[in-house]
């Protein structure tokens, strides 16, 4: 029990940094590693900050490669309480939500998996206590109380667990120690928050320890829907985990985890993105020069959703919910043997995800789209996982080597009930009228949307007509039940080691062989009967000039994203396999003892997959005859087209120059790095589907062939000569996103008492200028036009962060104050995946702060905080607004308007919240 009693005595001192500092964590530091670093703490000047990146006790100064560490205590004082309040102190990451905080997305150095898909993996691989967790997103649930998170960055792999393209996210709980303690925390706020957290730890005797975190949360929504009069963005939640560690000798540590969450909130509202918030929104709402707003406001659409901007009104329509349940829990067991000349580590892990979530999915008062909260909405990941690591020192300790094994097994299940809403029909047949030559008979209240039927079509007139009442009669119908599953069976070897060639000159060479195969089924359940009959009636007059135009809108338009009964009871299945060899290469010297330079090569991988959208499958659109299909039996049947769901892996090559200077209080790390991303994978919903494609550049110039607006291909406007178009020869075909940049992170504690830190990312995130769609050279699909030579989305060429700690002691009576602030500045980016113009967000600057009193030893505080304290409004995610694209025409022919009259919503980010923390312990 001595080792435990060293960790509680030494390891807190050791490991706790007031700001975020550069570290070096490349696999996650287990709780016998962080023991033997207290043990060997004495040796340290006392301003050394200590780290276990790779199994032993390291000064950070000395360790060669950049990572983002955050402690408890900064964790505590900026009030983060999951990744997504990471964003203040590490300003090389963004962590959003969009459509479910349930599903998030994170980005390293701008670089991340966009969107909701599950189909999709996370470029930032999120790790608690060396358990990989499925999905990024996964971390912003609680997570109670917490040693410290590294945030790593650039490709990662070779030192265990999965592999990551981007970065990781590396969280540590707080481990059970052997003395007795406990703790509690009560938070109240505004939008009435309720925060109240505790832990209770408990020696069970010399060679067992248990504990206990659990927190409660709940907070009223920042959202209002004027409509059903009630607030959505709220919060409710709950967390529990329980731990044992086991130290039956000094060579033997096994620590056992399990936890549990539930979640029971409405999420995620969004509103219009209006002129006030974007400039290049222009006239777009306007009525009388966009018909598709016109539609909406004669079908109940109140004229003010248009305008109210960062009020947060909004306007749901009646009976529809975005109630979702969440629950995760799983467990792990670290078991950790010191075989005399190596050391064991073994990692055993299950995790159980399951989210649920209801939606008005078009944001909007007039009922057109929607996800019932029925529990047929769901994503469920089921994962083991086994990691395996060896380790030791060989040839006078010339020699630190590891090797390692690394197997997962996971079952994604994801169900979809998305519907048409009761207003869909006469909304879909409005849309048709008022944009086009019947726009004299536009009359919302009418059957057909029509105030008069005459013979304008000829002898077509009757089917025609047909048409109209067919799609004014499908309200309520569309998907009754899709289901797709999918199976990953990945198993990897791996082996990191680190040669020192000469005094204070090292080399590391890792190298990692990954087998990831995945099987994919899916069964398709549909009532829209009016889409097939349309496509029967109607597909003659596609080839008659006068009629095309009517006749393919009210085919499209019936069978929007496929929601079509065409597919009721169809099965389709897939697999793909891939074999990739991955690794790293560190050269590192210390010319002084305060100095270290480095430079490293990382070749990074990601797991390609399968598009979870069903809308993919006629995606790109299939040509048949000269003419676009209007049915999956032209085109050979579902199954036929099935490869269309499939992507490629990423691949990322990673060079990196660094400097690392560290003398007494003072510590400055600079990175510079450029990272070459080939199949970079890109998930896009253009308003109608989810595109999910690989993104590569052209060594050629395609003459513009990439960013070729006429190249639109749809149910009645198709362009023949897109399938070349911007091609280029699988020769010239290379890497199609670039990040690079440098990074600066520095700390000062000039004082006991004071502490700052100071962090600056310059980062050119760009897509090259040349653009395909896959490694054979295919398009660039149409959609994506206006990505060549720009910034990917949410990636801000400059970020800068900054924070203060101020904590004297007041008088002799043992109390203490606290003053703390943090700030992040973004520059300005790109929010929407497509980088409409409409979705730009300008530079602002989020400032946190912190005050408070805090009793002897810190037995007791009271603490007054605030975030976003000034209540800077801004956008995490715009998008376009699902099935709301009105007919083109001016104005919107103008290249500042891509998306000619498609209308913009916004997913915004929290207002200002303020409240007061009580905390005891003892």
């Amino acid at each position: 029990m001595m080792r435990l009693r060293l960790l509680s005595a030494c390891a807190a001192p050791a490991m706790i940094m007031a700001l975020a500092t550069p570290a070096y964590a490349q696999e996650a530091a287990s709780a016998p590693a962080a023991q033997d670093a207290a043990q060997e703490t004495d040796s340290y000047d006392p301003n050394d900050i200590v780290v276990t990146a790779q199994g032993r006790a390291q000064v950070l100064a000395d360790v060669p490669l950049a990572v983002s560490a955050i402690s408890a205590e900064t964790l505590q004082q900026s009030g983060a309480t999951d990744i997504r309040q990471l964003n203040q102190v590490a300003p090389s990451l963004l962590v959003s939500s969009t459509g479910s905080e349930a599903n998030g997305s994170a980005r390293i150095r701008g670089i991340g998996t966009v969107g909701d898909n599950p189909g999709l993996e996370s470029s930032v691989a999120v790790f608690i206590d060396g358990v990989y967790r499925s999905r990024s997103g996964i971390g912003l649930n609680e997570l109670g109380e917490i040693d410290r998170i590294e945030v790593l960055r650039g490709p990662q792999g070779t030192l265990g667990g999965r592999n990551a393209s981007a970065g990781m996210i590396n969280i540590v709980s707080k481990a059970p120690s052997p003395t007795y303690g406990a703790g509690a925390e009560f938070t109240y706020g505004n939008f009435d928050q309720i925060r109240a957290s505790g832990f209770i730890n408990v020696p069970l005797g010399d060679t067992l320890a248990a504990r206990i975190d659990s927190v409660f949360s709940r907070r009223d929504g920042f959202y209002h829907d004027l409509v059903n009069d009630r607030d959505i963005n709220n919060r409710n939640r709950y967390f529990v985990r329980g731990q044992l560690l086991f130290e039956p000798s000094s060579d033997l540590t096994i620590r056992l985890i399990g936890d549990y969450t539930k979640r029971k909130e409405e999420c995620c509202a969004a509103t219009y993105i209006s002129r006030g918030m974007n400039e290049y929104i222009g006239n777009l709402n306007d009525p009388a020069q966009n018909n598709i707003v016109r539609v909406l406001q004669g079908l109940g659409q109140p004229a003010a959703a248009f305008t109210e901007g960062y009020s947060r009104d909004i306007y749901m329509s009646p009976g529809r919910s975005y109630y979702g349940e969440t629950e995760d829990w799983g467990g792990s067991v670290q078991v950790d043997l010191n075989l005399g000349g190596a050391k064991l580590t073994s990692i055993t892990g299950y995790r159980n995800y399951v989210s649920d979530q209801g939606s008005d999915t078009d944001y909007s008062r007039v009922d057109i789209l929607y996800r019932a909260a029925d529990g047929n909405s769901a994503r469920e990941f089921k994962t083991f996982s086994q990691e395996l690591r060896l380790q030791g020192t060989a040839f006078d300790d010339k020699l630190d080597w590891l090797i390692g094994g690394y197997y997962a097994n996971e079952d994604l299940t994801v169900t979809d009930n998305l519907r048409f809403g009761s207003q869909y029909g006469r909304f879909a047949t409005c849309r048709i009228i008022s944009g086009g030559g019947l726009a004299a008979l536009y009359s919302p209240t009418s059957a057909g949307c029509l105030a008069a039927r005459p013979a304008a079509f000829g002898a077509a007139s009757p089917l025609i007509y047909a048409g109209f009442d067919r799609l004014d009669a499908i309200n309520n119908r569309g998907s009754t039940l899709d289901r797709y599953d999918q199976n990953s069976r990945n198993w990897a070897l791996f082996t990191h080691n680190i040669v020192h060639l000469a005094k204070n000159f090292d080399l590391t060479l890792g190298l990692r062989y990954t087998n990831e195969r995945k099987r994919f089924d899916a069964t398709f359940g549909n009532d829209n009967t009016g889409c097939t009959a349309n496509q029967a009636a109607l597909t003659p007059f596609l080839t008659n000039a006068g009629l095309s135009a009517v006749a393919g809108a009210l085919i499209g338009l019936s069978c929007q994203g496929n929601s079509t009964a065409e597919l009721n009871g169809v099965s389709i299945n897939d697999e793909r396999n891939e074999d990739e060899f991955t690794g790293t290469a560190v050269v590192s010297w210390k010319p002084t003892d305060d100095l270290l330079l480095y430079g490293s090569y990382s070749r990074g991988y990601k797991a390609g997959g399968f598009n979870l959208d069903r809308s993919a499958l006629k995606n790109p659109i299939q040509i048949v005859g000269g003419l676009p299909t209007t049915t999956f039996a032209a085109a050979g049947g579902a199954q036929a087209l099935v490869g269309n769901l499939q992507f490629d892996p990423e691949t990322v090559n990673s060079f990196e120059l660094g400097l690392k200077y560290s003398t007494g209080p003072f510590s400055l790390n600079i990175a510079a790095f450029r990272q070459e991303f080939k199949n970079f994978q890109l998930n896009t919903f253009n308003g109608t589907v989810f595109l999910v494609q690989n993104v590569n550049g052209c060594g050629a110039n395609l003459a513009g062939g990439d960013r070729d607006q006429s190249k639109f291909a749809t149910a009645t406007n198709f362009n023949a000569a897109a399938a070349t178009t911007g091609a280029c020869s699988s020769d010239d075909v290379t890497y199609g996103v670039l990040a690079q940049g440098v990074e600066l992170e520095a700390s000062l504690v000039p004082h006991r008492d004071v502490r700052v830190g100071l962090g600056l990312t310059y980062a050119q995130t760009k897509y090259r200028d040349h653009l395909v769609g896959n490694s054979a050279g295919a398009p660039l699909d149409q959609a994506l036009r206006k990505l060549p030579g720009d910034n990917l989305s949410n990636a801000p060429e400059i970020v800068a962060t900054a924070s203060f700690a101020w904590t004297p002691d007041i008088g002799s009576s043992g109390m203490s104050g606290l003053l703390y602030f943090d700030t992040r500045l973004t520059d300005d980016y790109n929010t929407g995946s497509d980088l409409f113009p409409q979705k730009e967000q300008d530079s602002y600057a989020i400032f946190n702060a912190r005050v408070g009193i805090r009793g002897p030893n810190q037995r007791w505080s009271i603490e007054f905080w605030g975030q976003n304290v000034f209540n800077e409004n801004y956008t995490q995610v715009g998008f376009n607004s699902p099935f709301q694209e009105g007919a083109a025409g001016a104005p919107f022919t103008d290249l500042q308007y891509p998306g000619g009259r498609q209308i913009f919503s916004a997913y915004l980010a929290e207002p200002r919240t303020y409240g007061v923390t009580l905390r005891t312990r003892y």
